[in-house]
């Protein structure tokens, strides 16, 4: 009785700790921060001698941390840095190496022994190795309590003298900010609004950022959804250093909503990834109790092993699980600004910085006292994972496709950025019926340490234990890029002739096949850039053409519909220019151009009405208000980063003074437009009306067709409960549960329709969230492209729902006067790497106005 009373004792004094500690309204002093009886060297510069403030009352920017952390390494032997690499912006992306000058004099033999922990046969004694923890703070910019914490961290782990003898057994990896860029986005906003006086009303301008908001990088992408997509410089270069140190545990910090208290992993126990062994979690719940002893001691409120998963491969703290680390999410409830009001009473930016700093303090414990432990945990898992490599029937993938070199180049960087051996295919083959074409496909063997990460990168599966996802629950790669693919047995492969593949390849070049002065050159829609090569021709001036039908030229050369046919037109180059244009295009895009020297081809001529002239897509992008920032930086990315055609950023709040009839092709993407008021969408009804393209993806259909511009209807059937009572503690899971976060599905696409010029075959993959089901419309010429009736590929989706995504329509058109409206249910532009469907995006802005009337809603 007297143990229960003591505990509950101790409980109520840290929670009048955490009160006192979140009212509290002195001046910020360091000693806030750091543990007892450490003595830090005072040769060794403090964050406020350097910045000019304590850590908390600004917000650091992001060259101010670049800064300090430069000034810590000149005056530290225990702090290496190192520039990583760049971010879009250009700043420079850091990684700070703490350990004793021994160990700095040996940095590389440290490397290659860890790397021998991923050779299973390695004679390899781990009791002496040093432990490795990478700390990186603040993926999400608006997650400030982070990034400022590494401040604190760094000069720690450089300046305690008690920290030095721990160092000689330890290396901490410290990446100060995931996201430069939207951290100092962020900063500039918070700083620059704050008052000295403190108001912590959550109304105040200081609180309340404006869209796209910080959260993201520079195109308004999630960089902690990339992790192993890596199609962003941030998360290749971090990727690069977690590959070469392969980290024990890596921890990545973060921020919730205010209303909340401290949450550290592990998460909901049924929520991990099945190819995640059982002792990870174990592990992770061993390194919890630090945490809470901690928080505890600081009197933080915490929680752990609810809300948040461990299943998708593409975050921060679950990329590490597949590969023998311990990835550790940490969720700080967000003051945003300097003060905010809470349910909990107003939450100060220093308490919150002080949790992350103290849950680092934590982690670096947990490392130091189990660091025997980790380190046989790292070399079992590929000892483990070569036992089961041994017994997996299957013993390579293979993936590719017959026309198109640029998605099989892309998914195979993909695949190269994490440390996985990877073969060009040499020759051409057949397997089971399909063909494979010679370096345009790749084999992967599974028989290599990375065997846990290839299952997860092909995998397909539609079983799980959960319900629940925190994110998506599919990212099958190969149906990403809507590649052939399949697994092999032992003979195919060691059949095949194969040259191994490195991370210096490169995108193939096209070539001009044919002399200059030619009639008009040619090249098939079918490669992935063709569009790219296409927009350089029409911006040099030239004449181009699109065929709505086959033909083939008097020297046997076929040319599918969609194929691209070009001239010199009203263009004053010479031939020798002409052809020097062409050249350029083929050889930066990879297609093949061809020269014809007579229209008189067959099928069709080269005369034919069948062949409509392109115009040079003028593109205006609606972007702020209700648009969803996420779903327009994808288009806004896919245009100016992949295919360099330039796209106006339009806000809706410009949309009325506008002049928008220089445009052909307004992009709506997911979100509201009510921004746009009567005078807005009286004025977009009127630019289709008279003849622009408008290409609108998910909510905003429902929005359009609310407003008369276009037809786009969807089912409102919703589920009926047979049951009159049911627990209320089941709502959450039972309600979660009909939630599509994202799955891959089965469409089938009709290719000979210009939205589908450059597929192969009518069966392609389609990545859904969200629970809008299109009716098809009765012209059955709309509806491009629909969902088959065994719709689910990857991933979990309600009953219910895939009943009513049965041969819905995922795509359809709607005519509206001269204009078109093409809309996109499923984002074909998911996170980047969504290779597969980002075609048909392009054929809609380059093809949508050769679209027949009377073809549509």
């Amino acid at each position: 009785m007297k143990k229960i009373k003591k505990t509950i004792q101790k409980a109520g004094i840290a929670i009048i700790l955490f009160f006192i500690s979140i009212i509290g309204y002195s001046q910020i002093d360091l000693s806030y921060y750091m543990p007892d009886n450490h003595l830090y060297d005072p040769d060794i510069p403090t964050p406020k001698d350097v910045l000019g403030f304590e850590v908390g009352e600004w917000h650091a920017s992001y060259d101010q941390v670049v800064m300090y952390m430069n000034a810590l390494a000149a005056a530290s032997d225990r702090v290496t840095i190192e520039v990583i690499g760049r971010t879009y912006e250009m700043r420079p992306q850091l990684t700070l190496t703490i350990t004793s000058p021994s160990n700095h004099s040996k940095i590389e033999e440290i490397k290659s022994e860890r790397k021998k922990l991923r050779l299973p046969n390695a004679n390899l004694e781990t009791k002496d190795m040093p432990v490795v923890v990478y700390a990186g703070y603040s993926v999400h910019g608006n997650e400030a309590s982070a990034v400022n914490a590494s401040l604190l961290a760094a000069y720690h782990f450089a300046a305690s003298n008690e920290v030095a003898p721990d160092l000689e057994n330890m290396i901490i990896l410290i990446d100060p900010s995931l996201n430069p860029d939207g951290v100092n986005r962020f900063a500039s906003w918070v700083n620059s609004n704050k008052s000295y006086t403190p108001n912590g009303d959550p109304a105040n301008r200081e609180l309340n950022e404006p869209w796209p908001r910080s959260r993201t990088n520079h195109y308004w992408f999630d960089l902690n959804r990339d992790w192993l997509p890596v199609q962003h410089p941030e998360s290749r270069n971090r990727v690069a250093v977690i590959q070469e140190w392969l980290p024990n545990i890596q921890l990545d910090f973060h921020e919730m909503g205010t209303n909340s208290t401290y949450f550290f992993q592990p998460g909901v126990p049924s929520r991990s990834h099945p190819l995640t062994p059982k002792r990870n979690f174990e592990l992770t719940e061993k390194i919890s109790r630090y945490h809470a002893h901690s928080l505890d001691s600081i009197g933080s409120l915490y929680y752990s092993k609810e809300d948040f998963d461990d299943f998708n491969y593409g975050k921060g703290s679950t990329y590490p699980d597949v590969q023998g680390s311990i990835g550790i999410l940490f969720e700080q409830a967000s003051s945003r600004g300097h003060l905010q009001e809470s349910i909990y009473g107003p939450l100060k930016f220093e308490f919150t910085i002080k949790n992350q700093f103290n849950t680092t303090l934590s982690s670096i414990k947990a490392a130091k006292e189990l660091r025997e432990e980790l380190n046989a945990y790292l070399r079992d898992f590929y000892k483990e994972a070569k036992t089961e490599s041994d017994l997996d029937t299957d013993k390579a993938f293979i993936f590719g496709t017959q026309e198109d070199a640029g998605r099989g180049y892309h998914l195979a960087d993909l695949v190269l950025q994490h440390d996985i051996d990877l073969y060009s295919l040499m020759e051409d083959i057949t397997v089971n019926g399909v063909e494979f074409k010679k370096e345009k496909a790749y084999i992967v063997p599974l028989n290599q340490p990375q065997y846990r990460l290839i299952k997860g990168i092909f995998e397909e599966r539609t079983v799980f234990q959960d319900s629940l996802f925190y994110d998506v629950s599919a990212w099958t790669m190969p149906m990403a890029f809507n590649m052939k693919y399949m697994a092999l047995s032992s003979r195919i492969l060691n059949l095949a002739s194969v040259e191994q593949v490195t991370k210096s390849h490169k995108l193939r070049e096209g070539n001009v096949n044919g002399e200059a002065g030619a009639k008009t050159y040619a090249f098939e829609w079918g490669e992935y850039y063709a569009p790219k090569a296409a927009y350089q021709l029409l911006k040099k001036g030239y004449l181009v053409r699109v065929s709505h039908a086959e033909l083939e030229t008097n020297d046997g050369i076929k040319f599918k519909r969609g194929s691209i046919f070009v001239d010199k037109g009203q263009s004053k180059a010479n031939d020798k220019k002409f052809y020097e244009d062409l050249l350029s295009a083929a050889k930066s895009t990879g297609v093949e151009i061809y020269s014809i020297n007579s229209s008189n081809t067959k099928g069709i001529n080269l005369g034919s009405p069948s062949i409509d002239v392109l115009d040079t897509p003028n593109v205006a992008l609606l972007v702020d208000g209700g648009v969803s920032s996420s779903e327009a930086g994808e288009i806004w990315h896919l245009l100016d980063q992949r295919f360099e055609i330039p796209v106006t950023l339009l806000p809706l709040q410009r949309f009325n003074t506008t002049d928008i009839n220089r445009y052909n092709t307004i992009l709506a993407p997911n979100g509201s437009y009510n921004d746009l008021g009567k005078e807005g969408t009286e004025k977009l009804k009127s630019w289709v009306n008279a003849g622009g393209t408008l290409i609108a993806q998910g909510t905003s259909l429902a929005w359009l067709d609310q407003n008369g511009i276009g037809s786009f209807k969807f089912k409102t059937e919703t589920i009926q409960e047979s049951e009159n009572q049911k627990p209320y503690a089941d709502f959450n899971n039972a309600t979660g549960a009909r939630v599509t976060g994202g799955a891959i599905f089965n469409v089938r696409l009709d290719n000979t329709h210009p939205i589908g010029y450059g597929y192969e075959t009518p069966d392609l993959y389609s990545f859904r969230s969200g629970n809008q089901f299109l009716i098809p419309s009765e012209n059955p010429y709309a509806n491009p492209m629909i969902y088959t009736s065994e719709p689910l590929a990857s991933g979990y989706v309600h009953p219910f729902n895939l009943d009513q995504i049965r041969e819905s329509a995922t795509i359809s058109i709607s005519t509206v006067g001269r204009g078109k409206v093409i809309g996109f249910v499923d984002n074909p532009n998911f996170r980047a790497f969504w290779f597969g469907t980002n075609k048909l995006y392009l054929n809609a802005i380059f093809f949508g106005k050769t679209i027949k009337a009377g073809t549509g809603r």
